[in-house]
């Protein structure tokens, strides 16, 4: 696919959210406690994940 589709923006929307939270882990630790660990890495996977499904088709040639 060409990248413009909502999944892959919203992938990148989570992924900009994960990384500004990165920055301020410290307050969101002592905030938190080790949820802000578990958000964060939910944040990013979620991320991820909507950024891969925007893969394309898959080559048919053999591995």
């Amino acid at each position: 696919m060409n990248g413009n589709t909502p999944k892959f923006w919203l992938g990148n929307v989570l992924l900009g959210i994960s990384l500004v939270m990165l920055i301020f882990l410290g307050g969101l630790w002592q905030a938190l406690g080790v949820w802000a660990m578990v958000l964060w890495m939910g944040l990013a996977g979620m991320g991820i994940y909507l950024i891969t499904l925007d893969k394309g088709p898959s080559s048919n040639l053999p591995d």
